[in-house]
């Protein structure tokens, strides 16, 4: 272990022996059932989401919607330059008209014995091809205005007004926000444990907060390549939580008595942790621990270095500033 780090905390223990504390938040150790977890990183996902793309190609004429925007199934996100397409579909027109004429021509004709039924099979098949091409020309006319396909918020907008929308380009992504989930990547050897799991946690480190999960799958396939098992863990509705944000599930595989300390309250410096302990006629001393595994919400397991009843300050910022200024 780093001389200069032991040093530094035989410098605090020793200045602790003058310093008194006020009132500090103070927390009674002792051991506790608490939840066994191993934590995984996942990723938000939407359980609802649709990509909107083009089926035109076209200029961008018209952009109605915006990513963060809520939009209702059929409002008008987009409208492209289709004059290529109502071009096509009034070819495809006249040759409906050419092949509708014809068919009566030779059903007539061949009515009259003029021509042969073959000939009218021929006609007939001409007709209902043309008949199929303009209904495929006026559906692909109508493609040239986006509409949104489902309720929810546009989570991007992939084209800019100006831009040059081709077939199969996607313009939209929107999903709906009341249905979220995180899907976490689990080694082999960890799925014997995950076939107890019925609950789990998810923690949003960037905020710390907790939410409980609704549902534990783990999907039936592995991938080849890196030998990892998805878990899909369905959250509640957590209004800060968007797709593509940062999670940490904790996978509750049982309980278990510890004695745990809050995570918030350990101080560390390198390798070395320690926790500012208040005697009972409440000097502060920094003790140093050996710790477990994160255990529980946001708790550490304490393996040595706190006995049951030591008073452990929660705050320890407000311990060390008391410490320095000697009160």
């Amino acid at each position: 272990m780093n001389m200069n780090i032991l040093s530094a905390f035989v410098l605090g223990l020793a200045l602790s022996a003058s310093a008194v504390a006020e009132s500090l938040p103070v927390i009674a150790v002792k051991p506790h059932a608490v939840d066994l977890t191993f934590p995984s990183e996942a990723v938000v996902e939407a359980i609802q989401q649709a990509t909107v793309g083009a089926q035109v190609p076209g200029r961008v004429l018209e952009v109605k919607a915006d990513a963060g925007q809520t939009v209702k199934k059929g409002d008008v996100l987009m409208r492209i330059d289709a004059r290529e397409a109502a071009e096509a579909a009034r070819a495809a027109e006249a040759q409906y008209a050419n092949a509708r004429v014809h068919y009566e021509r030779t059903k007539s004709l061949v009515a009259q014995k003029f021509m042969s039924a073959a000939a009218l099979d021929k006609a007939k098949a001409d007709f209902d091809a043309a008949a199929a091409n303009r209904a495929a020309a006026g559906a692909s006319q109508s493609h040239a205005t986006i509409l949104a396909p489902i309720t929810g918020i546009v989570a991007r907008r992939h084209a800019e007004l100006g831009d040059m929308a081709m077939p199969g380009t996607p313009l939209f992504t929107i999903y709906q926000p009341g249905g979220l989930r995180v899907t976490a990547s689990i080694p082999q050897y960890r799925l014997k444990d995950m076939r107890a799991v019925k609950t789990a946690r998810v923690e949003f480190p960037e905020s710390g907060q907790w939410v409980d999960a609704t549902a534990v799958q783990v999907l039936p396939t592995a991938d080849a390549a890196t030998h990892v098992s998805q878990v899909r863990v369905t959250l509640p509705t957590v209004p800060e939580a968007t797709p593509g944000m940062f999670a940490r599930v904790h996978f509750v595989t049982g309980q278990a008595e510890k004695l745990t300390v809050p995570a918030s309250a350990v101080l560390r410096r390198g390798e070395v942790a320690a926790v500012y302990v208040q005697a009972a006629d409440g000097r502060l001393s920094l003790r140093q621990l050996r710790l477990g595994d994160a255990v529980g919400r946001g708790e550490i397991e304490v393996l040595a270095g706190l006995a049951t009843g030591d008073q452990v300050v929660s705050e320890p910022v407000k311990a060390a500033i008391q410490l320095k200024s000697g009160k």
